[in-house]
């Protein structure tokens, strides 16, 4: 079993960063895929980002390339999203969530792979 904590986020002017981190308690933290969701209301939770198991691989949706980054430390067994050049369309309740991976490549888009989910966290843009 993983359960995990975020922390961060909160309210930033159009253009501005936050940091969200995500920590994990459990035993082999780094046999999961790390993955990061939102939602705004009336819609579903969609894939904002993922990391690997090591770390070394990840994968971001198109609407956040470039602004975000994601990053572990599995010694720490917590994740990290910056989040950039904040837009108002970025505003949403952010999840952080794992998934048992076999292979440092498996990083699922999918929030039905995802076993173990955070609490959530708001992020608000000013525009």
């Amino acid at each position: 079993q993983v359960q995990l904590v975020q922390s961060g986020g909160g309210l930033v002017q159009a253009g501005g960063s936050l940091r969200l981190s995500c920590a994990a308690s459990g035993r082999s933290f780094d046999n999961y895929a790390v993955g990061w969701f939102r939602q705004t209301p009336g819609k579903e939770r969609e894939f904002v980002a993922g990391i690997g198991r090591s770390g070394q691989n990840h994968d971001y949706s198109d609407s956040v390339k470039g602004r975000f980054t994601m990053s572990r430390d599995n010694t720490l067994n917590t994740v990290t999203l910056r989040l950039a050049n904040l837009q108002p369309v970025d505003a949403a309740i952010y999840y952080c969530a794992a998934a048992g991976s076999g292979t440092d490549w498996y990083i699922p888009r999918l929030e039905s792979n995802y076993a173990y989910w955070g609490q959530g966290t708001q992020v608000a843009v000013a525009s």
